[in-house]
């Protein structure tokens, strides 16, 4: 049920009318889009020259709208192999300034994953394909049909003639799948410049627990990411020629690797749980009004059974509980083949999911003396190293704040249902960016659960594109009425 006045309800669902009539010219737009192939990841020359014109394309669109346009240089990078190639501009972008009205700002990136027709698609990743109301194609979801949804928002009211109401601001970038190369050093530099009188900071780079249910998310957790090297000699030795007479650095690794958690997923390292925040009641009351289906959710994972058999017990591991994964070896040989060789040096990878309390330096430190003690058991002739080479904080919101009640609202208008509200278990470093510059950070997702962002046949449904552009919309008029009801009282 809406909580807006006749005449603020009366003009959305003008908008919800004109969105309805549009939206196959919605859909093109994104089909506009996703043909180009905006991957970050791969370090090509063609691929960075996709980027700009990627990020040249979005501007034209904003500027379309009317909003005021700075496409920020940020030179070029130095990659290991020595190459250099040029950094995609950030987009900063303005729509409005009425100093009555709230500053909604929309965070989002168009660098997508790799993605080939060879590796598993179904259809060209690059062309944007209709199958039973699913829109396959690379960044369908992640994230360009989130950012075109907010530019829809925006342009159905231009198109009506009806005066935004919210002033809005954009900030996008092209790099966010190759670790958001400059962002941070320029969220910093204009924090009292673009960033001042920001109400809210929308992110919509996630996706819901469900294929039905809306959801809010109001929690990420961080990561460390270690790796652990054990080298004997950087050269490799004969298994028939050495093979009895070494300490192995492949033995050692794997016993190390081995050491961090038991077989129920539990992490070992000692007092690594000791600054998780505790569960409260409310807390857990909120895990069981989300909607999830184990079965469904089993099986659309393809996994047999999960470490946990209730609801509230796995969204628990996954989203307030660290988790610990082992994500490779390097060094060892993986061919296909049965080559008989003693890896002189090899490292293994593995990440901590970290999420509040837990402080990354003491992290650090509690790994790390962990595997010397293992190493230590060991009595290897080895040397061991290890290295954190990734630190990112956990992010909380305050759910009890306008932005997360206006969206709230937003969502019942546009689906009829109250909305999940979710944590998840991923890693967005930006919100805790913006966090840290005292902006308020609200993730309205509009994807579903089965949309398969990083994966082959991404997609994003119809129904999610268009209903999560009038979601927008329906957010713009609830902030704007929330906003004039505190000034009201104030």
């Amino acid at each position: 049920m809406s909580s807006l006045s006749s005449p603020q309800a009366g003009l959305l669902e003008k908008v919800f009318r004109y969105m309805d009539l549009h939206q196959d010219e919605c859909v093109q737009r994104l089909r506009e889009w996703v043909a180009i192939e905006s991957d970050s990841v791969q370090p090509v020359p063609r691929l960075r020259q996709e980027l700009f014109r990627m990020m040249a394309l979005a501007a034209e669109e904003l500027q379309r709208l009317g909003a005021s346009v700075n496409l920020v240089a940020l030179g070029s990078q130095q990659l290991p192999d020595g190459q250099t190639l040029p950094i995609p501009p950030i987009i900063l972008a303005e729509l409005g300034n009425a100093p009555e009205r709230p500053t909604v700002c929309f965070y989002g990136h168009l660098d997508v994953q790799p993605a080939a027709q060879a590796n598993g698609w179904l259809t060209d990743p690059y062309t944007l394909t209709e199958v039973d109301g699913k829109l396959y194609g690379r960044g369908a979801t992640d994230n360009k049909g989130p950012v075109l949804a907010w530019m829809n928002a925006v342009g159905a009211f231009r198109a009506l003639e009806e005066d935004l109401p919210v002033n809005v601001k954009f900030i996008i970038e092209g790099m966010e799948e190759a670790g958001s190369v400059a962002l941070e050093e320029l969220v910093e530099r204009e924090k009292d410049g673009f960033f001042s009188g920001v109400d809210c900071i929308v992110i919509s780079d996630n996706l819901w627990v469900s294929q039905r249910t809306p959801a809010l998310i109001y929690g990420t957790r961080g990561n460390s990411y270690f790796t652990v090297e054990v080298r004997c000699r950087d050269q490799d030795f004969h298994s028939g020629t050495f093979g009895g007479i070494l300490h192995e650095p492949m033995a050692d690794l794997v016993a190390l690797l081995g050491s961090l958690t038991d077989s129920s997923g539990h992490i070992l390292i000692p007092g690594i749980y000791d600054h998780v925040a505790p569960v409260t009641e409310e807390e857990r009351d909120m895990y069981s009004t989300i909607e999830l289906d184990l079965d469904e959710y089993r099986n659309s994972s393809q996994v047999k059974k999960f470490l946990f058999d209730t609801k509230e017990e796995i969204l628990m591991h996954l989203w307030r509980y660290p988790s610990l994964s082992i994500h490779g070896i390097e060094g060892a040989f993986d061919e296909p083949g049965t080559k008989t060789v003693i890896p002189g040096r090899v490292t293994g990878k593995f990440s901590i999911r970290l999420v509040p309390h837990m402080n990354i330096s003491v992290v650090e430190k509690q790994v790390k003396q962990h595997l010397q003690y293992i190493f230590n058991q060991r009595n290897s002739s080895n040397q061991m190293a290890v290295s954190m080479v990734l630190g990112l904080h956990p992010w909380i919101a305050n759910i009890k704040g306008h932005q997360y009640l206006a969206a709230e609202r937003a969502i019942k208008t546009v689906f009829g249902t109250e909305p999940d509200m979710i944590r998840d278990g991923s890693t967005i470093p930006i919100a805790k960016t913006f966090q840290d510059i005292q902006k308020s950070v609200l993730m309205l997702p509009l994807g579903a659960v089965d949309d398969g962002e990083h994966s082959q046949n991404e997609k994003i449904n119809r129904r999610n594109y268009i209903e999560g552009s009038k979601l927008f919309a329906a957010f713009f008029l609830e902030m704007a009425q929330l906003h004039g009801m505190a000034g009201t009282s104030a």
